[in-house]
């Protein structure tokens, strides 16, 4: 996958000047030590030229780390630690930072006397500290541990660095308003350039004529070429994919010519009402085939549905779909293939869908069709180009980074899997479990206003992004809720 980041963290330990700076220096070297003997050592980076105890010290480690690439930092308590200077160098430094504190451990020279390093009572100083200078940090559940706890924490704070890093450094490239009746999908942008991310908007004109200029371009039977091997046996649509190549070097041409200074783009595009008769066809696939290269690209102008598959791929890894939360599983469908077989009821499931957005990899199998809820009001063959298919079953991600009306972040996270059951149904599909589902769409998704897409990470992500969510500053986070935790809004004498 293109378009995503890669972090360095510099880590850097700080030492209260009244307590031995040997014992930062020891305990630096053996979390550096156990970080490399269990990961990949290119993702850290370990200052060496001081241990902070004062101002100057974080003046010349800031540097160093800079000189160094690191774009993610790790402050480091080997013991106390220094309030003031080691909250200035988080302060300072332009990137995600985190904070973890050293154990003691009586095996240490001077044991827990001239080796006790008081970090426990030290990380409570930097998080006050923190909080005074309006300075995010990512401080794991329980941020203190031995050598090898820490280098664990440093590897689970990547995802997270990660995500926040590319939020930075994004560009989200826009065409077009939201189609009439799909006002859910529209947000005040102001959260956008709160959390550093670049919005370009668009006129579906000037797509346009972006993609007439591309007519006869001489890449389109190498593009065309690559659609035929990815469909196989399912291109049922040949006479479209010099068209969809054609789309899909526009939308390509397009990212590259006005990125600008942003390091990492996502696409948010419209699909219809006019863009079917004027394009002649449906961007479904091409849309598709952007994702799995690490563009997300949202359907409907949806921005936050956008904003949330980048950040997903990127904690992921991997590609990411964009799903309505669309439709209850019959009865009959649960009683025949779920009832008895998986340990969901029926209000835990329910049908993600799109018209044909997602990846051929993250599909059983999939076909080259038209668009048929389009293709009821107009010409059939103005509606080719999407994509069909059961969505492979597995473990899932299901997740949103909203923006309220009145320019609010809020959020939810909630983990599940696609059963490995036929959806008999049509578009880019998929049966969903995700357990007290009912009671998460009625007491979060409705009372909390969020619109009818979703992002699904593949794999449970869920506590990569609760973090990210949390850094990002987001207050509400919701979750599917287990049984006997009960929503605010949820009727404690309901049956």
């Amino acid at each position: 996958m293109n378009n995503m980041p890669e972090v360095k963290v510099g880590i850097v330990a700080v030492s209260r000047d009244c307590f031995p700076e040997s014992l930062s220096v020891t305990r630096r070297e053996n979390l550096v030590k156990a970080y490399k003997a269990k990961y990949d050592e290119k993702e850290i980076y370990e200052c060496p030229i001081c241990i902070v105890e004062s101002e100057i010290h974080m003046m010349q480690a800031l540097e160093d780390i800079k000189k160094a690439g690191c774009n993610a930092l790790c402050v480091y308590l080997g013991n106390f630690g220094p309030e003031i200077a080691e909250t200035m160098l988080a302060k300072y430094f332009d990137g995600p930072k985190m904070f973890v504190a050293a154990a003691e451990e009586t095996s240490e020279n001077g044991g827990l006397v001239q080796g006790r390093g008081d970090a426990y009572c030290g990380m409570l100083n930097a998080s006050y500290n923190l909080k005074l200078r309006g300075v995010k940090a990512y401080i794991p559940e329980y941020p203190v541990g031995t050598a090898e706890e820490c280098a664990d924490m440093i590897h689970e704070f990547l995802p997270v660095a990660k995500a926040v890093y590319a939020l930075e450094n994004l560009k989200i490239i826009s065409f077009g308003p939201r189609p009439t009746n799909f006002l859910a999908c529209n947000a005040p942008i102001k959260q956008l350039y709160n959390l550093g991310v670049e919005i370009e908007e668009n006129s579906e004109l000037d797509l346009f004529e972006a993609f007439n200029k591309h007519e006869n371009d001489e890449r389109i039977p190498s593009v065309v070429k690559s659609m035929e091997e990815e469909l196989g046996s399912g291109n049922k649509k040949p006479e479209i994919l010099s068209k969809l190549a054609q789309y899909e070097l526009t939308l390509l041409d397009w990212v590259e010519e006005h990125k600008g200074s942003r390091k990492f783009v996502a696409l948010a595009g419209k699909c219809w009402p006019a863009f079917q008769t004027q394009f002649g066809f449906v961007p479904c696939y091409v849309n598709s085939r952007l994702t799995a290269m690490g563009i997300p690209v949202s359907c409907e102008v949806d921005i936050y549905g956008a904003l949330s598959e980048f950040i997903g791929a990127v904690v992921s890894n991997d590609t990411v779909t964009l799903l309505d939360i669309n439709n209850s599983v019959p009865k009959d469908i649960y009683e025949q293939d779920i009832k008895g077989k998986f340990p969901y009821t029926l209000k835990d499931t329910f049908m993600g869908f799109h018209c044909g957005n997602t990846a051929a990899c993250k599909l059983s199998f999939c076909e080259m069709r038209n668009q048929m809820i389009m293709a009821r009001s107009l010409p059939e063959e103005v509606t080719n180009g999407t994509l069909e298919g059961d969505i492979i079953p597995g473990d899932i991600t299901f997740f949103r980074l909203q923006s309220t009306a009145d320019a609010k972040l809020t959020a939810y996270v909630a983990q599940g899997e696609v059963l490995p059951v036929a959806t008999r149904s049509f578009g880019a599909i998929g049966i969903f479990a995700i357990p007290e589902m009912g009671r998460f769409y009625r007491h979060w998704l409705i009372e909390k206003n969020f619109p009818h897409h979703g992002a699904v990470a593949f794999g449970h992500f869920g506590k990569e992004l609760f973090e990210v969510f949390k850094y990002l500053g987001v207050e509400e986070i919701g979750f599917n809720q287990p049984a006997g935790m009960l929503y605010k809004t949820e009727n404690p004498f309901a049956r």
